[in-house]
């Protein structure tokens, strides 16, 4: 008796893994899970070179999307460091990639600051500088799951933020995610793993 129940408790804990909605009445409107994670989605920031963009700037290109800002002391320029080894390492096939910096700090990231950050030496050519209004921002970094947090007070405050970078396929959507420890090498080899998987 004790088995049955277990095996019943692990079958119900299953099911619940795959559904994320369950609270409607009709079997047809209950949204059961691909496994794919739900990372990505609508969103509308302004360019760097003040232009109003949206999430269709992701069509027809291989995209790596993160979340920083421009007085990131460490993790920024390291990550763009390392997409511009990536950018580099793939030759060609880096033509397929466009890389998107979306700014966690719209209070300072002005689009002119983001230009002038982002044509820095040793960083990967072409990054897309993405910012807007704080709701815009905030908008965007929950469809990513990106955390952020202002910390400090003043001119002085930094920005706590994931150091997660999504890759997303030509059609928009999530492919895979890179840690921010994973290194030029590994993640050229995740990305051209994902690009001939389509």
């Amino acid at each position: 008796m004790a088995i049955a129940c277990l095996l019943v408790a692990i079958a119900l804990a299953v099911a619940t893994l795959f559904v994320h909605n369950t609270r409607s009445a009709n079997p047809a409107d209950v949204n059961v899970s691909t496994g794919q994670p739900l990372v990505g989605g609508d969103f509308t920031l302004v360019n760097q070179d003040g232009e109003t963009v949206d999430q269709t700037l992701l069509n027809g290109k291989w995209t790596l999307v993160f979340f920083g800002f421009t007085y990131c002391p460490d993790y920024c320029p390291t990550t763009l460091g390392v997409l511009n080894a990536v950018q580099e390492g793939m030759g060609e096939d880096a033509k397929d990639l466009q890389i998107v910096f979306v700014s966690v700090d719209p209070a300072r990231d002005t689009p002119q600051m983001l230009k002038d950050y982002l044509s820095s030496d040793g960083f990967p050519d072409g990054v897309i500088g993405l910012t807007g209004t704080e709701e815009q921002v905030q908008a965007a970094a929950k469809a990513y799951r990106a955390f952020y947090k202002k910390v400090g007070e003043g001119e002085a405050y930094t920005m706590e933020h994931s150091l997660t970078t999504y890759l997303m396929g030509p059609d928009g959507k999530f492919r895979t995610a890179l840690t921010h420890d994973l290194g030029p090498k590994k993640s050229q080899d995740v990305i051209v793993a994902a690009m001939k998987r389509g």
